[in-house]
């Protein structure tokens, strides 16, 4: 897919200097642009770049003075770095913009879906599913019986949706993600064995929910699992049975969270982060990676360490954790002076 400055310079309302149809097809780094590759100047740091690339359009801020010939043609805009953000999505949405079912796949009985679908191949659609308009489900995607789905979510390839989940409107789930497996739930008998116990509860992602690849979201024993507004999840998350996050959450990737701990508004948790069940933890708290959470945070700390404390103690500490070899030598060597009272 072609674009021309002109047709580019008309979506980011900016100005061309240079060839007006000049043609790109391709995106690059300024230091990397090749012909037919359209990049951006936006950090003072890349402007000698700007006189050696090849890229075919750079869009740079309307402030923006040529000191030398340049190769490349001009957009100037208002703000060069939130213009191309824009040009990205625009771009993002353009080669996202599919519809209609491809062949095979299988719609169940008493399934309803809204306009402009896109259904990949070799998908199933379950029983009395509800599917919203503009809903995007690449191949080999699975949606068990029960499901409702909102506006403008994409699922991308191989997604598994279990029976009874509610997804939100624009909703993002990437390729692996499970959501609604059943929870880790074992009674211990007497004689060592476990029975399962049944995970009859569900899974609810609310509005504008991002969830990345590989992730599991468990469905509840009873009630529900929630995944509220906007929260954004990384690859390679375990959200147990019952788990309520917060809204504008965010988590990175390899977290586990264990069965019914509540996640509070605006956080913040690093990658590999491992949280206990049965916890509440507050509102705008900031979890660093590796860090182990055991017991209830109140709202707006920041905690690192395995089991975690505050951070600002725990950077005191680690200066001391680092000596401690020497501390003790210094210490026996104390000892061993030490006059005979």
């Amino acid at each position: 897919m072609k674009f021309t400055a002109a047709q580019i310079a008309g979506i980011l309302e900016g100005e061309v200097v240079g060839n007006p149809n000049a043609e790109v097809f391709k995106l690059s780094k300024i230091e990397e642009g090749t012909e037919g590759s359209l990049t951006f100047l936006a950090n003072p740091k890349y402007v000698n770049y700007i006189y050696s690339t090849n890229a075919t359009i750079t869009i740079v801020n309307s402030t923006f003075e040529p000191e030398n010939e340049l190769k490349t043609t001009l957009i100037k805009v208002e703000d060069a770095y939130q213009s191309f953000s824009k040009l990205l999505e625009y771009y993002n949405q353009v080669k996202l913009m599919k519809s209609g079912i491809e062949q095979p796949s299988v719609i169940s009985e008493n399934v309803t879906y809204g306009e402009n679908l896109y259904l990949g191949s070799f998908c199933y659609i379950g029983k009395n599913v509800v599917i919203g308009k503009n809903v995007k489900i690449y191949p080999n995607s699975f949606i068990g019986d029960n499901v409702t789905i909102g506006d403008d979510c994409i699922f991308f390839a191989g997604v598994r949706i279990y029976s009874e989940s509610v997804i939100g409107k624009n909703c993002v789930i990437h390729s692996g993600t499970i959501i609604g497996s059943d929870g880790f739930g074992f009674a211990p008998q007497e004689d060592g064995t476990y029975n399962k116990v049944p995970q009859i509860g569900n899974v609810i992602l609310e509005d504008n929910v991002e969830v990345g690849s590989c992730t599991t979201i468990d469905r509840a024993t009873l009630g529900s699992t929630i995944i509220r507004k906007g929260v954004k999840l990384d690859n390679q998350i375990q959200i147990a049975h019952n788990v309520e996050i917060g809204e504008n959450t965010v988590i990175a990737a390899q977290t586990g969270v264990a069965g019914s701990t509540k996640i509070g508004k605006s956080c913040m948790i690093g990658g590999q982060v491992g949280i206990a069940g049965h916890l509440t933890i507050g509102n705008n708290v900031r979890v660093q990676a590796q860090s182990g959470i055991g017991r209830n945070i109140p709202d707006g700390e920041t905690l690192q360490g395995s089991p975690s404390f505050n951070y600002s103690d725990w950077n005191k500490s680690y200066v001391h954790f680092r000596n401690l070899p020497k501390i003790v030598a210094e210490i026996e060597e104390l000892k061993k002076n030490k006059p005979n009272s």
